[in-house]
């Protein structure tokens, strides 16, 4: 069996909380960051389906709104 340190582990549960979309604040807290900035710097890198997301929502919510006018 490998050898798992304390860290690997805040950062499993860091990537995987990211992963199921939870806010980077609470992550961020949860690993005791003194600020979000930190958060996203050490771990937006493992998770490069977050910008698709983010354009995948901008596009619904735009069209979504050319529909109602």
């Amino acid at each position: 069996m490998p050898r798992i340190r304390l860290y690997d582990l805040r950062h499993i549960c860091a990537t995987l909380l990211l992963a199921a979309n939870e806010h980077p604040k609470v992550v961020s807290e949860r690993l005791g960051h003194a600020s979000i900035t930190l958060t996203l710097d050490t771990y937006s890198h493992v998770l490069p389906t977050m910008q698709e997301g983010a354009s995948q929502k901008l596009e619904a919510m735009l069209f979504k709104k050319a529909k109602r006018g």
